[in-house]
This record gives C-alpha cells, sequence and structure tokens, in this order.
C-alpha cells in the first residue's frame, strides 16, 4: 500500500484532499495544520492558506474537538457540528501509522443534515420494501407445513399420512384429492419437507387464481421485451424457480386445455421455454398436483387431457371430508383454538361437551377451513373460561339439532338403512360395470365417500 501511496502524483494527492466535497483540515500530532481544503473558505475567520503552519487552537471552532483526537484516538464519526448558525454532519478520524499517533483529521460527510433524514428515509423505505419482497417470496417459494400440522387420528387420517410419506420417499407425482378446505396444501408442504428435494424451493402456483392470458408466463416466464409491458430483464417462471425443488399446481383442473398441452411437454422433456425465447432451459423438478375436482369425469368430458391425467396420476392421495372423520373433531377443534392464541397471553378456553356434541353433529360443507372460522368466531363471543353451545353460530346449532333429531327418530331402523345402502352401492356397482367414478355419479355423492363406504360394508 505504501508503494502504491508513493506512486501516486502530486496532482492526484492535491485533487484528492482538496476536493470540495469534504472540506478536509489535517493536523499534526502537535496540533499544527498541515493542509485545509479551499472548500473550507468562508467557514473559518482564517483562509485554507493562512491556516496552514498554525496551531489548531487559532483557527477557532475546532480546537477541542481535533486536539481531543490527538488525546483518545478513538474516531468520532457523524457528529453535528455548528459554525456561523450553520449545521453540518463531519467526521474526525485519528491519522496512525504503525500504532502511533501521527495526526487528525477533520472532513465534512454532510453540509445539510436535512439530508441525512432523506436518506435515513430512503433506507426505512427500502427496508420495508425489502421485507415486503421477503415476506411475498416466502409465500411463493417457502414451506410453511409438516406433518406435524396435521391433527387427526381416525384411519382415514392415518391412511392419508401414510400414503404421503410413502410418496415423499419417491420422486415420482403427486396428486392430491379433497373437497375444498380438506388440506391439500398442508399435505403437499408436508411431502415436500421430508423428500431429498426438501432443502430446496416449494413454489406454489393456484391454477384457478391466474387469468388464462397470464399463466404461461408465469408458469414459464418470459424474455425482456416479450410481449407489451414486458419488463425490460424479463421473468423467470415458476418452474424456474422450482429448479431442484418442488412445484405445486392447486387446482389443476382449472388449467386451460392450451396450457394442458404445453405443461405435459414441460412435464415430459423437464424443460422450459420462456415466452419471447429461442433456447429451451432444463428444469430438474418434482410436480405435486391438488384437485377437489373429479378429473377422471372431466377427462370423460374432454375438459382435461387424458394423457396429462396419467402423467400427474402416479401416486393419488385421497383426503376425507371432515364429517366422514368427526372422531378428530375435538381434537382439530381444540388445536385451532391453540394456533389462533398463539403469541397472546390468553390460555385456551375449555369446550363445552354439548358445544363438542354440535360440532360433531353439524355436516362441514366448507371442512376445515369452516371450522377454522369458528373456532375464531367462538374466541369472540367467550366470555369465560370455556366455549358453550351459546357461542357457536345458531345456523351451526340448528343444522346439528335436526341431524339429531332425525338420528334419534330413526335409531331403530339403523340395520336396514345400513343394508338398504349396502344394497344400493351394489346395484350402481353392478350397473356401471364395476367404474367407481361412474357408480359415484349415479348414487349422487363423491368418489371418496363411495369409497368409504365400499370399505365400511367389505365390497
Amino acid at each position: 500500500m505504501d508503494e502504491i501511496v508513493r506512486e501516486l502524483s502530486d496532482e492526484l494527492l492535491f485533487a484528492l484532499l482538496n476536493n470540495p466535497y469534504e472540506s478536509l483540515i489535517l493536523i499534526d500530532s502537535k496540533g499544527i495544520v498541515q493542509f485545509m481544503s479551499s472548500a473550507t473558505e468562508g467557514l473559518y475567520s482564517v483562509s485554507s492558506r493562512e491556516a496552514v503552519g498554525r496551531h489548531i487552537s487559532e483557527i477557532g471552532g475546532l480546537e477541542s474537538d481535533l486536539t481531543r483526537m490527538l488525546e483518545t484516538g478513538k474516531a468520532e464519526i457523524g457528529q453535528i457540528w455548528t459554525i456561523k448558525g450553520k449545521k453540518f454532519v463531519v467526521a474526525r478520524i485519528p491519522l496512525k501509522k504503525k500504532g502511533r499517533l501521527i495526526g487528525a483529521a477533520a472532513k465534512l460527510m454532510f453540509h445539510d443534515p436535512d439530508k441525512i433524514k432523506k436518506l435515513y428515509m430512503r433506507i426505512e423505505t427500502l427496508e420495508k420494501d425489502l421485507d415486503y419482497y421477503k415476506e411475498e417470496l416466502n409465500q411463493i417459494i417457502g414451506i410453511r407445513y409438516s406433518f406435524e400440522s396435521i391433527i387427526g387420528n381416525s384411519a382415514l387420517i392415518q391412511e392419508a399420512k401414510e400414503l404421503a410419506n410413502q410418496a415423499a420417499e419417491s420422486d415420482s407425482s403427486v396428486i392430491i384429492t379433497g373437497e375444498s378446505g380438506t388440506g391439500k396444501e398442508l399435505f403437499a408442504h408436508s411431502i415436500h419437507r421430508i423428500s431429498k428435494r426438501g432443502q430446496q424451493n416449494f413454489v406454489r402456483i393456484n391454477c384457478a387464481a391466474i387469468p388464462k392470458d397470464l399463466i404461461e408466463a408465469e408458469l414459464f416466464g418470459y424474455e425482456p421485451g416479450a410481449f407489451t409491458g414486458a419488463g425490460r430483464k424479463g421473468k423467470p417462471g415458476k418452474f424456474e424457480l422450482a429448479d431442484r425443488g418442488t412445484i405445486f399446481l392447486d387446482e389443476i383442473g382449472d388449467m386451460p386445455l392450451n396450457m394442458q398441452v404445453k405443461l405435459m411437454r414441460v412435464l415430459q422433456e423437464k424443460e422450459i421455454e420462456r415466452i419471447g425465447g429461442v433456447k429451451p432451459r432444463q428444469i430438474d423438478f418434482r410436480v405435486i398436483c391438488a384437485t377437489n375436482q373429479d378429473l377422471e369425469r372431466m377427462v370423460s368430458k374432454e375438459l382435461f387431457r387424458l394423457d396429462l391425467h396419467y402423467r400427474i396420476n402416479v401416486i393419488t392421495i385421497n383426503l376425507p371430508a371432515l364429517r366422514d372423520i368427526k372422531e378428530d373433531i375435538p381434537f382439530i377443534f381444540n388445536h385451532l383454538i391453540k394456533k389462533l392464541l398463539l403469541g397472546k397471553k390468553q390460555s385456551p378456553p375449555a369446550v363445552a361437551p354439548d358445544a363438542l356434541s354440535a360440532l360433531q353433529r353439524y355436516t362441514w360443507p366448507g371442512n376445515v377451513r369452516e371450522l377454522r372460522n369458528i373456532a375464531e368466531r367462538a374466541l369472540i363471543v367467550c366470555r369465560g373460561d370455556r366455549i358453550e353451545l351459546k357461542d357457536l353460530p345458531i345456523s351451526l346449532r340448528e343444522a346439528a339439532g335436526k341431524n339429531f333429531s332425525t338420528t334419534r327418530r330413526i335409531s331403530s331402523l339403523k340395520a336396514l338403512i345400513e343394508e338398504t345402502e349396502r344394497q344400493a352401492i351394489v346395484y350402481a356397482l353392478e350397473t356401471a360395470n364395476q367404474n367407481k367414478v361412474k357408480a359415484s355419479e349415479l348414487l349422487g355423492i363423491h368418489r371418496t365417500g363411495l369409497y368409504q363406504k365400499m370399505k365400511k360394508y367389505g365390497l
């Protein structure tokens, strides 16, 4: 470094010291001014030329500050200094050579403290923007759930979790089916977390939420200037973000047919091509899909491609509706209560037996998502340390009451009803030539419900 300084020309060194932005002053170890920038003119009682060779105490305004540097050897950065009624932000720096103090320097950092305030506000704005984009990115590629998040001990839940664990061990495509609110995304996160790709990105895209004319750009990205309004730097698609990780295509049944063709090619070739691009990009990803629709029925109506269905349907995980796992409702409800109170000082309230009974009798068309809303409402209206029946919505109490009354009135006919139901299922299966999709349509129930009833009756 010393050699580099020695090689610098006097002209360059003088230009550096005498630049108009810092108003530099140098003193030696005895406090004698060795240099004063011409930018300091008008700030002191003497000119820069007159100051050189004088003791700093003769300059006025600086003696107590710079001489303190000679005593303490500690820098003072960002101090406010007032001279002639004006405020400046200065830096005072001790100068050392091989550990020995040889002088000190003072220079102006800002001629106007208001500029610091503006700089701080800009930094604060940038930090807020950064936090926003971090949160947005986390929503796109973050992992929020694990198998520990899946509550329930029923046979149907345990069966789904076991199959999901097996799916995590492979790299094959997975499709998760179930009604809205049954936890399809939760299972997708959990599979990714314990898979070999668990340390890589988990990228979620809702096929139903993106306008049809934008879905290609969202999935595959675009090159600069690819279309009107395209960013100057282009944009990577969700598949690129999922490279080496997992892409989760939620509501896959809502993907337009023309995009299904392109998606099929991407899944088969493992390469994407940005809009406006000419060179394919190889991508390594694992795909997990989810839907609340009957894809087999959609295939029969030519609303979903058969080849794409085969490609994504390697492992199928059917999630039960909440009304089919009523024994889990108390556990799930209490878990939701604790989760809603997380970080708050309030202790989780108990749940009255008649309230739990009503929750179990209700049919839950909105599944766990609806149950969470009920739990949140109950916490708001509950006035004691226990959630009572009256804290539940009237509509739920009335619906649960009707179900209870009906059950009591015909309980003696239970065996007859079950036998009738069994015979109806057998007849539907025979009529549909054992095609379970068609049989469920004939019965007017979901395919998952048919499987459960077949298991119940040993069919």
